[in-house]
């Protein structure tokens, strides 16, 4: 499943340049897999009430090119790997189409006291894996 979120660049997100600052592509990467996750059926909410979480471990990014004030971003979010505990999720930021960032984000499954741990098949989703 591919997962598309919209999101406009805001002026406070610009760096001296008029280019986003590299940091907020973060953001828009989170708000993205926030998305993802509620579109799966992952509720995220439910899972840190119970005591469990699905903490970033890892995120690697390849900027290709900049975006501007008012620019009008798709990021596209899908799973491409998943184990017992972890996975990792590919994202791509574009605009008009045209790829403006790329990025690897790797996750891990984690209970209360934030250690790697077996996802519970409540937890479980289809969705978290890159075949459904």
């Amino acid at each position: 499943m591919v997962h598309q979120t919209t999101i406009l660049v805001r002026t406070y997100e610009c760096d001296g340049y008029g280019h986003v600052n590299n940091a907020n592509f973060l953001h828009y990467l989170e708000v993205a897999r926030h998305e993802y996750l509620k579109a799966i059926g992952f509720d995220y909410a439910a899972c840190m009430k119970s005591g469990y979480g699905l903490y970033v471990t890892r995120v690697e990014i390849d900027y290709k090119r900049p975006a501007v004030l008012d620019d009008k971003l798709d990021v596209e979010s899908m799973a491409i790997k998943k184990g017992v505990v972890s996975g990792i999720l590919d994202q791509v930021i574009r605009l008009d189409g045209e790829v403006v960032a790329r990025a690897k984000v790797t996750w891990a499954f984690v209970d209360a006291a934030g250690k790697p741990t077996r996802i519970p098949d409540r937890w479980n989703v289809p969705g978290l894996r890159p075949d459904s």
